[in-house]
């Protein structure tokens, strides 16, 4: 006697079934920050042996050829205010910032969308590299812990109040970290303090987002360029 087949794990019909989670969409601006941290980590040397970028006696010594540093930046070299953060000064730095990147990043680039956190991104970076320049103009600066202490800031106004008190004992942890002698508190600052708008103008809608973006890029880039020149105005 024929019998039927069996069909396996035939819906019922009857039972409504669970809705699948919405996929997690890639973040290809948070992936590229990782990705380039720990490419340029094992490159530095071969860049240095090439002689592929120019820095002179200081770049050697240094042996970070793409770091912050404000006479290479007077000489003809201002994609240093941008390339420093995807250099690290050792495995432990670099561990400790793609950590705090892959926390915090992947999650707030999906709440925002991957063009925004890109804006975000030039705009913390740069205002990172601005204040180094204005505090610390003569000391090389390397690291993405500004631009992601950036990300910190803007996510202060929009998270909710638990998230909010979270990332607020987060930042005064790294408050302290940022007291220790060769750490760049300036960077630091700098990179919260343009964040800090960039949340507050997320907060208030999309729209406002899109028109507040540009002016701090634009003030970001215009301190960078005040700091880039101190003889010009005295110093600090």
């Amino acid at each position: 006697m024929a019998r039927k087949p069996r069909i396996l794990d035939a819906p019922n019909p009857s039972q409504p079934t669970a809705p699948e989670p919405p996929p997690r969409r890639w973040t290809p601006v948070c992936s590229a920050v990782l990705a380039l941290s720990v490419v340029m980590f094992f490159l530095d040397g071969f860049l240095l042996r090439q002689g592929l970028i120019p820095g002179g006696e200081w770049l050697e010594r240094s042996g970070k050829p793409l770091a912050l540093f404000g006479p290479l930046i007077q000489q003809g070299q201002p994609w240093r205010v941008l390339t420093y953060a995807f250099e690290h000064g050792g495995p432990i730095h670099l561990l400790f910032n793609m950590s705090a990147a892959f926390t915090l990043g992947p999650s707030l680039e999906r709440a925002i969308g991957s063009w925004r956190f890109l804006g975000l991104s030039l705009v913390t970076c740069v205002g990172s590299a601005a204040f180094a320049l204005l505090f610390d103009f003569d000391q090389p600066t390397v690291g993405a812990s500004g631009m992601i202490l950036g990300w910190l800031g803007a996510l202060l106004p929009i998270a909710p109040g638990y998230t909010r008190r979270q990332l607020g004992l987060w930042l005064l942890q790294i408050a302290l970290i940022s007291l220790i002698p060769g750490v760049s508190w300036a960077g630091h600052l700098g990179g919260v303090l343009f964040g800090l708008p960039c949340g507050l103008a997320l907060k208030m809608g999309k729209a406002v987002y899109a028109r507040a973006l540009p002016l701090l890029l634009f003030i970001a880039a215009v301190v960078a360029v005040y700091a880039a020149y101190p003889e010009r105005h005295g110093g600090f």
